[in-house]
Parts: structure tokens; C-alpha cells; sequence
């Protein structure tokens, strides 16, 4: 049995943290994987709020840290990519968590773990938000109406926006797999693909200059790539509605299995799964 969790869209919340922590030391899981949407909105702001650590990459990795030393050899690879609210320039600290061996930082990057090989891929399409630093255009140069587009948008790293405007999630795809067989993988996005069960989005009704917004705000590229190469295990967050909207946070696409562990209540959101069995997947709400 190889027991994996996966949870996203922590926010900084550190009573869903502690609750991961404690799981984590309690049920010893082979691997953890963090969809995105790590730290506080807000990052680079001075917050008012006194249960709020001042620095939370500390935070994070003083207590995985210490989970570390209590487990020793049962510490659990630990698979982690940023979200789109996480400021890019906060990634050096999980670069350097990655060295040290708390977590494996695995965005545009792909790993071998037992059988499978792990892939990481953080960015999603346009929104509606200023901070631009893990969107792409997702199959083409379209935003959807009330979105800004990833060039126009803000940045917490130095960045060429000339060349952003042509760069596509398709295309990052393509590059990060090139002719993988991809029969034994596991890929862990924070975008959820288009027009599934894991990206509605609570927008009916509303409208743009007349023109209704989509309801489903996932990614093409990301649905059309789980549907031509069939990977064995989609992980995705971002739409933190969409459970309680579809009433689903598995869906399938083929014999792929995809779930999404963003949540909108308050609970930490704990989905366990075993590698060979994730149809068998369980969510717990914390």
C-alpha cells in the first residue's frame, strides 16, 4: 500500500496546516502533494492579523522540519508547486526547502517516485486578477470577457512580458512531456481542466457588457492533454466552489483519474488516495 495525500489551497490558514501536520505524523503517508495556493493572499503586504507568522515560509518548513526529525525515514515525499496566488517571488524559499530535502518542488519539472514519475505544472489561464506570475495563455492568444491578459497584469519577479504573450499552457505541456509514456504518471496542476466536474465557478448570471461569463474556468490545453495522453492521476485546486456546486471532487476523463482538493468552507480539505487503487480515493473534510 502506498497511502498519498493531497490537499490545496491552504491559503496560509494555519489551522488547516496543523491539521495536515498532525495527519501527516499520525498516518506516516508515503507522499504528500500541495496543489498551489500555499501562502496568505497578500504576501507582500503587512497584515493586522495577530495569529498570522510573520514569515509563513518559515512557518511551513520549521514544521516540516520537525516533522522531518520525529519520522526520520518514514518522512514523506513531500511533491509541492506554487498557485496563482502565490507571489513567484517567494519560490527561491521552496527552491531552497528543495535542497534540503523538506519538500520536492516540482513545477515544470518531472521526478521519479516508486513506480511512477511526478509531474508538476502551476500555471493557469487568464483571470480576472492582476498578479500575472503563474498565468498563460491557455491554447491560444482568446481571454475570457472580465479577464486580464497575462501581459497587461503584474509581477513579483522580474519579467519579459513580451515574450509571455506568446507562451501557452499547450505549449509549456508539450515541452515538459515531449514523447513521455506517460502510462504510470501522476501530474499535479493547480489549474482543474475545462468544462469537467472540477471547474465551475460560481458566475451565473453574471455578465460583462452584456456577454455572460463562462461558468467553467478550467483549462483547454489541460483537458485536451489529460484526454490525448492519459495519464493515470490528474491533481488539481483553484476552484475552491466547485465541489459544492457539481457535488463531486473526482471526476474522470477516459481511465484517468482526476481530483480536486480546493475547498470554500473553513476545513482543511484531506483527500487520501492510494497510488494503485485511485479510484478508490477518499476525501475528508477536517
Amino acid at each position: 500500500m502506498s497511502l498519498c495525500f493531497f490537499a490545496s489551497d491552504l491559503h496560509g490558514k494555519t489551522e488547516r496546516y496543523k491539521l495536515l501536520f498532525e495527519r501527516i505524523l499520525l498516518e506516516k503517508p508515503s507522499a504528500v502533494f500541495l496543489g498551489g495556493d500555499l501562502l496568505p493572499s497578500g504576501l507582500f503586504a503587512f497584515t493586522s492579523a495577530p495569529e498570522m507568522p510573520e514569515d509563513f515560509t518559515d512557518y511551513i518548513f520549521s514544521n516540516l522540519r520537525s516533522i522531518k526529525k520525529k519520522l526520520g525515514q518514514d518522512y514523506p515525499a513531500i511533491f509541492t508547486i506554487l498557485g496563482n496566488d502565490d507571489g513567484r517571488a517567494i519560490e527561491t524559499d521552496f527552491l531552497k526547502a528543495d535542497k534540503e530535502g523538506l519538500i520536492v518542488y516540482v513545477h515544470d519539472r518531472k521526478v521519479k517516485f516508486k513506480d511512477f514519475t511526478i509531474y508538476g505544472y502551476a500555471c493557469i489561464p487568464p483571470s480576472p486578477f492582476m498578479l500575472k506570475d503563474w498565468e498563460r495563455y491557455d491554447v491560444s492568444q482568446y481571454i475570457d470577457p472580465g479577464c486580464v491578459a497575462p501581459e497587461e497584469g503584474s509581477f513579483s519577479v522580474e519579467t519579459d512580458k513580451k515574450r509571455i504573450k506568446y507562451e501557452t499552457i499547450k505549449k509549456d505541456l508539450e515541452k515538459l512531456c515531449g514523447g513521455d509514456d506517460l502510462s504510470k504518471s501522476i501530474f499535479l496542476f493547480h489549474s482543474p481542466p475545462y468544462q469537467t466536474k472540477l471547474d465551475r465557478a460560481a458566475l451565473d448570471g453574471k455578465m460583462i457588457d452584456h456577454v455572460p461569463l463562462d461558468v467553467h474556468i478550467g483549462s483547454i490545453a489541460i483537458k485536451r492533454f489529460i484526454e490525448d495522453r492519459k495519464p493515470t492521476i490528474s491533481l488539481h485546486g483553484h476552484v475552491h466552489e466547485s465541489t459544492s456546486l457539481t457535488g463531486f471532487w473526482k471526476d474522470g476523463i477516459g481511465n484517468t483519474i482526476m481530483m480536486n482538493a480546493a475547498h470554500n468552507g473553513p476545513e482543511l480539505s484531506l483527500i487520501h488516495f492510494d497510488l494503485n487503487t485511485p479510484e478508490k480515493a477518499e476525501r475528508e473534510l477536517l
